[in-house]
């Protein structure tokens, strides 16, 4: 099977070429290569995949919020080069989406149908990609995933983990909950979909959610400082420039029927830790 690869350099691009090793892979991403570009449908659809995966993005929720020209003109258009590349190929399409499009007003758990209602910039450009794929395309994967963390990239972990090592005390929110996601369980997951043909919106995170408090407390107890002060704070007493959804919690529903669940949050954590540990 022939599969192009948007975002390749990326955290999660990186480990969805190692998930679909074995196959012939056309890996694309900045700077070489810009999903924006009115040149990209053409450019990919030449290649004669039969799957696109779509893992660029402009993930940074704060950027978009502050340039939302630049996020939607990446994750909107972007998306959209990326669908019709698809569609004059005749490619399926796996694009990859966010927990933040549901805006975390509910307490119980968001399934794959239930309607979207993204609140920040970065959320309402993510949700315009779903539905001009769903416009566009008849053969697609909407995944939707949260709280990415693992190699080659920074994350939540690195980022508590560097924070405690300069300031030695951490605020983290304890009102904001979600599914922490290790990008190398959530890549293999993903090529075993795509190894279906069952198309449709899918939510491949880690089993279980927690609070970011919870997720930092636990990232100091794998790290060896268990009693690392961490105080819990309210999300709205840490300025930036967008708020998150408070309890964007994700079921997997759909790939659970067809077998494909992925291992508690702690578990991935713990292996992730351990890796960080094992090249410092």
């Amino acid at each position: 099977m022939r599969v192009v690869i948007t975002g390749a350099l990326g955290q999660l691009g990186r480990q969805l070429v190692a998930a679909f090793a074995g196959h012939e892979i056309l890996e694309v991403d900045l700077p070489a290569f810009d999903i924006a570009s009115w040149t990209t449908a053409d450019e990919l659809a030449a290649w004669q995949p039969d799957l696109v995966v779509h893992a660029a993005a402009y993930t940074d929720v704060d950027g978009c919020e502050k340039d939302p020209e630049l996020a939607f003109r990446v994750n909107a258009v972007g998306a959209q080069n990326v669908a019709l590349a698809a569609q004059r190929s005749g490619a399926a399409l796996l694009h990859v989406s966010t927990n933040e499009v549901f805006d975390g007003a509910r307490r119980d758990l968001y399934r794959e149908w239930d309607q979207p209602n993204p609140l920040s910039v970065y959320a309402r450009s993510k949700a315009a990609a779903e539905q001009i794929i769903r416009d566009l395309l008849d053969r697609f994967y909407i995944v939707r995933i949260a709280w990415l963390f693992g190699p080659a990239g920074a994350n939540f972990v690195t980022k508590i983990l560097a924070s405690a090592e300069k300031h030695g005390a951490l605020r983290v929110a304890a009102d904001e909950f979600g599914n922490p996601t290790y990008a190398t369980d959530t890549a293999v997951a993903m090529a075993e979909l795509a190894a279906t043909g069952h198309y449709g919106v899918y939510h491949l995170t880690n089993a279980g959610f927690c609070s970011r408090y919870e997720f930092a407390r636990e990232i100091g107890r794998l790290a060896g400082r268990p009693d690392l002060p961490i105080m819990p704070i309210l999300s709205a007493d840490w300025p930036r420039a967008s708020r998150p959804p408070l309890h964007s919690v994700l079921a997997n529903t759909n790939a659970a029927a067809l077998g494909i669940v992925l291992r508690p949050w702690q578990e991935a954590l713990a292996d992730y830790v351990a890796l960080l540990r094992s090249s410092s």
